[in-house]
């Protein structure tokens, strides 16, 4: 079984609108989603150190250290 690679990322300062337009456009399934985790360790990353983190880069770090959702 073969998976296609998500090609549609949320932005990071309109997560909800961009998903909702997505459902909404019929292409939901090509649109990746970070985990909770993501949004979790990055306000948690903000709250230390001040600065906003993409999510993007973020999810990067997490998996380079190893975390899998």
């Amino acid at each position: 079984m073969t998976f296609r690679k998500k090609t549609v990322y949320l932005r990071d300062k309109s997560v909800l609108e961009d998903f909702y337009a997505a459902l909404q456009g019929g292409y939901l399934d090509n649109v990746h989603v970070p985990h909770s985790d993501v949004f979790f360790v990055r306000a948690a990353l903000q709250e230390r150190t001040g600065k906003l983190f993409p999510l993007r880069a973020v999810e990067s770090a997490m998996r380079k250290e190893g975390w899998r959702k």
